[in-house]
């Protein structure tokens, strides 16, 4: 070890950065909109100034970040973590490094510290997650163990387990609280549970690799994502059916073409915007007649993280390959901004203040 310095012998940089990013992140953010960005590779949320287009801060989290959602009361922050090792899909296990599973969890972030409070054991490798109605029940996807971990956020406890299918990913909650659907990439299915019994209440088949669900305002409908497929499936929120397809097709060229990742309503409940990953693009499904009407290309590299403002009118990407955060304009499709984040931008979360 070597010898300690005195601390007048520090320079100022080394002591006053750490004190720099505690205060952008300390007390309630000004008024505007906030984006929280999962950096996968940088083991952080970056938080992004949306009005400013700059970064506001980073927080540290853990291992492999990538949901990434707000409490129902916008007090916290929740991002999964994971210790199993990054690979792409049909990568072979046995060559892989050896998973640390300490590292998996959901971590709880206060808003207003910008600190980590709390982190969660929710099961082995969580991707993504949704909260029940009531905001005091969390629902986990775990990739690797095939299932639905529920977890009781007052005693942290895990109180159920349910069996969903290989590589359950995407997590989303009917409006009314009473069902919550999960994808299964591999069994290319939709899976609804019910959250009173948690049975399986159906399960619906997709178009390939669904990665998220999208529910309209009323819940009567849900758009699953379908990665290798181009496609968004259709499905009755009701009856837990399928009732269509909507094909994704390109305008501009790129090597792999739409590739349906995330999701997000309009707050007018109108549209869905869905970001088409390595087709770097997003389509803009209207709602009543399930088309799409639109698609705005250039977005960046693989768009998989998707967000809108309150207002409706922006639209936020994580785009992972260019290591930044796009900032688009909803009614015309022009990118106004790009935010360079780094970290291999996964999940993202927005928040606005008054």
């Amino acid at each position: 070890m070597g010898a300690m310095k005195h601390p007048s012998s520090l320079s100022w940089c080394s002591i006053a950065a750490p004190i720099v990013i505690a205060t952008l992140l300390a007390g309630p953010a000004r008024a505007g909109t906030r984006l929280y960005v999962t950096a996968e590779d940088g083991n952080e949320v970056v938080v992004v100034d949306a009005d400013s287009a700059e970064v506001a801060g980073r927080i540290p989290v853990g291992k492999r970040p990538r949901g990434i959602k707000l409490s129902r009361d916008g007090k916290h922050l929740f991002v999964a973590l994971s210790g199993s090792p990054k690979a792409a899909p049909g990568a072979d296990e046995s060559k892989l490094p050896a998973a640390d599973r300490e590292a998996d969890g959901v971590a709880m972030i206060d808003i207003a510290t910008g600190k980590v409070v709390r982190t969660y054991r929710s099961g082995q490798d969580p991707e993504s997650f949704d909260f029940s109605l009531n905001g005091k029940q969390l629902y986990v996807s775990n990739e690797e163990t095939a299932e639905m971990t529920v977890l009781d956020l007052a005693s942290g406890k895990a109180i159920r387990r349910v069996p969903i299918g290989s590589e359950p990913e995407g997590v989303t909650v009917r409006p009314d609280g009473k069902f919550v659907y999960v994808t299964s990439e591999q069994q290319n299915e939709v899976v609804a549970v019910d959250t009173r019994s948690f049975t399986v209440a159906g399960r619906m088949a997709t178009g390939p690799r669904p990665r998220s669900v999208v529910f309209s305002k009323d819940g009567k409908t849900a758009f699953a994502t379908c990665e290798n497929g181009a496609v968004v499936t259709v499905l009755d929120g009701a009856k837990h059916k399928v009732t269509g397809s909507i094909p994704i097709e390109a305008k501009a060229k790129t090597v792999l073409g739409p590739r349906p990742m995330g999701g997000v309503l309009a707050p007018d409940g109108k549209l869905v915007y869905i970001s088409n990953g390595r087709g770097e693009s997003i389509a803009v499904i209207d709602i009543a007649t399930r088309k799409v009407v639109h698609l705005i290309d250039g977005v960046g590299a693989r768009p998989w993280g998707i967000g809108v403002s309150a207002d409706g009118k922006r639209l936020f990407t994580a785009n992972g390959p260019s290591q930044d955060v796009s900032i688009i304009k909803a009614e015309s499709g022009e990118v106004v901004k790009r935010v360079k984040v780094g970290g291999s931008p996964w999940g993202l979360a927005v928040a606005t203040t008054p």
